[in-house]
């Protein structure tokens, strides 16, 4: 497994990050065969884990923090911090993130993380209160740096911006959704995170599922079942994005089946091939599925392969609008734009 060195810390992590956010309730209910999935990954060459305190309510980081008894020393240990739970509202603000930091810590049974995330932007609090409060978790030697997820370019660059003039700790990661079908941080994002010599993690290198090869005819969607039921708009190919995600599976599985690999191979080889992304995170919920994600560590793509995904995706394009799982309070919230 190869390593890249993440957003100038010195802190070096494999190209590909164990997700949590499927131990637990939210996915795999047995803690003793998640623990053993971490460890298997662990032995794999993963040396980077990223869990929330959101995740299946903290069960995730409990797991985790069973998964790293005698091994922490070994782990770069990434978690986040915002929400308040499943309704989705949450806060950067240096009460709730101090509360939330230490009970984090509780679960994985540590006295720091190496990287501490907000897991949203807060359009309430100002960027300056969450960096200060931040700031003084890295001197009390609870996180070793800090990070950002799901936040636009603008709030990237004004959080450097801010750290800079307050004399801050900055935001030395940002975790992006990224994906052959959802490709919208090529515009901004990526580019923004590289003049600021952020590490890039990304999340959903499957699309949540689209690209895991399940999926070849409407038929195949099941609607009434998981994570599709409860996420309809990302789902129902009557919905033209989704549509749009449909065929451009189908043209995507004979890419992968040109190459002589499953299209999660596939799917994973593009989004390490960024020359912004430092490491993607996985997040499989079964033993067969972690050994599918790892077995695909090795591809690389080579310029025709990904001039073909060019054209069935182009860069830059979100085939289904919804999909990034953040709106804008300017656009989601009507009354901040009328008087």
């Amino acid at each position: 497994m190869r390593r890249r060195i993440l957003g100038g810390t010195g802190i070096e992590v494999s190209e590909y990050t164990l997700g949590a956010m499927m131990f637990g309730a939210w996915g795999n209910r047995d803690h003793d065969e998640s623990v053993r999935m971490i460890h298997t990954a662990l032995d794999a060459g993963i040396n980077f884990v990223d869990t929330a305190d959101i995740y299946s309510d903290g069960e995730s980081e409990v797991i985790v923090g069973k998964a790293l008894k005698g091994r922490r020393d070994d782990v770069v240990l990434a978690t986040k911090g915002h929400f308040y739970g499943l309704g989705g509202s949450g806060s950067n603000s240096r009460r709730w993130l101090t509360k939330a930091l230490d009970a984090s810590l509780r679960r994985l049974g540590v006295d720091h993380v190496d990287l501490y995330q907000v897991h949203r932007p807060d359009h309430t609090t100002d960027i300056d209160e969450t960096l200060s409060a931040l700031s003084d978790f890295v001197r009390a030697g609870k996180v070793r740096a800090i990070g950002s997820s799901v936040f636009p370019a603008e709030q990237i660059v004004e959080a450097q911006w801010v750290a800079e003039r307050r004399g801050h700790v900055r935001f030395r990661t940002e975790q992006p959704p990224y994906s052959i079908l959802n490709r919208g941080i090529e515009a901004h994002v990526l580019p923004t995170a590289q003049r600021y010599g952020m590490g890039v993690l990304t999340w959903g290198p499957l699309s949540s599922g689209w690209l895991s090869g399940r999926y070849s005819t409407a038929s195949d969607v099941d609607l009434q079942a998981g994570r599709v039921a409860l996420q309809n708009h990302k789902f129902d190919p009557a919905l033209p994005g989704n549509a749009a995600k449909l065929a451009a599976t189908n043209e995507l599985k004979k890419v992968a089946a040109d190459l002589g690999r499953p299209l999660t191979h596939l799917a994973l080889a593009f989004v390490r091939s960024h020359p912004a992304v430092t490491s993607a995170i996985i997040g499989p919920r079964t033993p067969e599925r972690l050994a599918d994600l790892l077995a695909g560590a090795d591809l690389v793509l080579d310029d025709d392969v990904l001039d073909r995904i060019d054209e069935i995706v182009p860069p830059g394009v979100d085939l289904n609008a919804v999909d990034p799982d953040y709106t804008p309070p300017a656009l989601a919230d009507k009354s901040l734009r009328r008087r």
